[in-house]
């Protein structure tokens, strides 16, 4: 298969500042040394607690905000070295779904402003009839009314909101979207159309999806393959559908046993973690989930677990498994 994404070694620190002189005094570790691929037509889960990283990883990786240090490679390209000006090409084929669709629409447009002031700015359409039929065409395609067009974001349902975020996306046709949690906020009915909804278009468009999610459930449903997050770094990466009898990490093992199950013949024990995800801005030493895990030895303490590559598409970072 053909790479359309390859991420080598990203780090993400935001600086803290305090002090009289407002100086730097220590930075906050959001992303340390996340590396993996996405393949073209793939869709990759991203999962992990809240804090753990994975929403800043998605944004770096698209540059809505500017790694550290590492790697992106996009279509063979190196894209974190280039001026942002350099980088309009790149912004048609990369897009973003944000987590809360409220607050990422402008109160003040109506759809039909929204959608067609990005299509005017990347001159995509020249106005006119040509105009009014895309911009009624993205609305059909997410399962809108026609009428939704002249109305105001404030007007619609979170479900409703989320689906013109949608349309914003593919108005430029790109080939490559993260998905930053784009149905947590949303009922668990409303959940499972917006998912579909997705499914169709991934398949109709041929995208490529990169899907960050805290929800395991929902990354089985959606993803072909899952990089498991802890703290700013990977613990696993395992395709969906050897999860279950495959993945060897106790982080993730713990995350399934936490999965809510439809058929009671399946229940397994529950994995309680112990203690409280440590600070980002002051990291323990050797693996993050260290002070958590049930396997921990002197030198998971000591010494950051490599992620290795045990089988065919499947890594995991432990020296205890």
């Amino acid at each position: 298969m053909t790479k359309l994404l390859d991420v080598k070694d990203l780090v993400k620190h935001f600086p803290v500042r305090g002090g009289v002189f407002n100086r730097v005094v220590g930075n906050v570790h959001a992303v340390n040394g996340v590396s993996f691929h996405v393949n073209k037509g793939e869709t990759l889960g991203i999962v992990g607690e809240s804090g753990c990283g994975k929403s800043t990883l998605g944004k770096c990786v698209i540059r809505l905000q500017d790694p550290t240090s590492g790697e992106v490679h996009y279509g063979g390209q190196e894209i974190t070295s280039l001026p942002h000006d350099a980088m309009m090409p790149f912004r048609r084929k990369m897009q973003i779904i944000f987590q809360d669709p409220y607050s990422s629409l402008n109160p003040r447009l109506t759809v039909r402003a929204l959608l067609k002031e990005v299509l005017l700015f990347h001159k995509l359409v020249r106005g006119g009839a040509e105009l009014d039929a895309r911009i009624a065409s993205l609305i059909q395609k997410v399962g809108l009314r026609p009428e939704a067009a002249d109305k105001f974001p404030h007007e619609f349902s979170g479900g409703q909101r989320q689906r013109i975020g949608i349309a914003r996306a593919l108005a430029l046709e790109p080939e490559f979207i993260v998905a930053d949690e784009p149905v947590s906020a949303l009922d668990v009915s409303i959940q499972a159309q917006v998912l579909n909804l997705l499914m169709d278009l991934k398949d109709e468009f041929g995208l490529t999806i990169l899907f960050v999610s805290h929800d395991l459930k929902v990354i089985e449903h959606f993803c072909d393959r899952v990089l498991v997050m802890y703290l700013g770094s990977v613990m696993e990466e395992i395709a969906c559908e050897d999860l279950h009898a495959r993945a060897k990490h106790p982080y993730t093992r713990a995350l399934l046993g936490a999965n809510p199950i439809n058929d009671p013949d399946e229940r397994r024990p529950l994995t309680v973690l112990q203690g409280d995800v440590p600070s980002p801005y002051d990291p323990p030493q050797g693996c993050p989930f260290a002070g958590r895990c049930e396997l921990v030895t002197d030198r998971c303490r000591a010494e950051m677990p490599p992620v290795e590559e045990r089988a065919d598409g499947w890594r995991v970072a432990c020296f205890e498994v």
